[in-house]
């Protein structure tokens, strides 16, 4: 069963079982829905959005990866935030682990990102300090639009050097070797692309919250339990005063709930 919720006061309530669900219906869900659904708000400047996947029990991953805690409709939903942004914000070690490849044009997004004024797909934007990754890889060597990468002023300059000379774009982002995440969103954003997503992984994500600069949060919440010690969907040092978002739309499939949330 496939059903869109509405958001109101009610809601909660409507998901738990103990209202009945006014408004909730039944439907196939096509790209230019879900384009409609999760489309950036008309904002100045950069937007960034995370999109992540957790278990009922607060698990990010499963033996180290996202796939087995997700879902066909869940990647449908990954594949529509991708069509819709400028830029893919991940986490070297996420890249690793994911085996991460370029973005992919996507014939359902052609027209829409036409109008918007961006290329045939997402550029990835790799965020890392010791510049630990594989140049030779396609995501570094045959992506549609050049990778970015982005490092500390202080990174090593021979991975510098076999960043470039792959044909990924450096983009220094911190006065160091580490990252800033707030001058990272902002480089991007000088560079037209604001229009932002991150996929993690949960330290990078953690380090965005911190800094304040997450201003949207796409959640699936799978219905599964893994136990174990499998991180969360944000790592790191917790916040000083905990950061309310709002509900802005919640859709629902299989038990699986994919939600969207904002900075209130």
């Amino acid at each position: 069963m496939r059903r869109l919720f509405p958001v109101t006061h009610e809601t909660a309530a409507q998901v738990s079982g103990e209202a009945p669900v006014t408004g909730a219906t039944d439907r196939e869900w096509g790209f230019a829905e879900l384009a409609e659904a999760y489309a950036y708000p008309d904002v100045r400047g950069p937007w960034l959005r995370a999109n992540m996947v957790s278990t009922l029990d607060g698990a990010a991953q499963h033996d180290g990866r996202s796939q087995p805690i997700s879902s066909d409709t869940d990647m449908r939903v990954f594949g529509v935030l991708r069509g819709l942004a400028d830029a893919v914000v991940v986490g070297a070690e996420t890249v690793r682990q994911e085996g991460y490849r370029p973005a992919r044009a996507r014939e359902a997004f052609a027209a829409l990102r036409d109008a918007a004024g961006q290329g045939p797909a997402p550029a990835i934007a790799v965020v890392s300090a010791g510049l630990d990754l594989d140049f030779s890889l396609p995501l570094f060597t045959s992506p549609l639009v050049p990778t970015l990468v982005l490092t500390g002023a202080a990174a090593d300059p021979d991975r510098i050097g076999a960043a470039r000379a792959a044909g990924a774009r450096v983009v220094i982002a911190g006065d160091g070797a580490g990252v800033d995440p707030a001058r990272a969103v902002r480089a991007l954003g000088d560079l037209g692309l604001t229009r932002l997503l991150t996929e993690g992984g949960p330290r990078l994500l953690g380090q965005l919250i911190a800094a304040g600069v997450l201003d949207e949060l796409c959640l699936t919440v799978s219905p599964m339990l893994t136990a174990g010690g499998a991180q969360r969907i944000a790592g790191g040092p917790s916040v000083a005063v905990p950061e309310r978002f709002e509900l802005v739309s919640l859709l629902e499939e299989a038990g699986f709930l994919y939600s969207r949330y904002r900075r209130s």
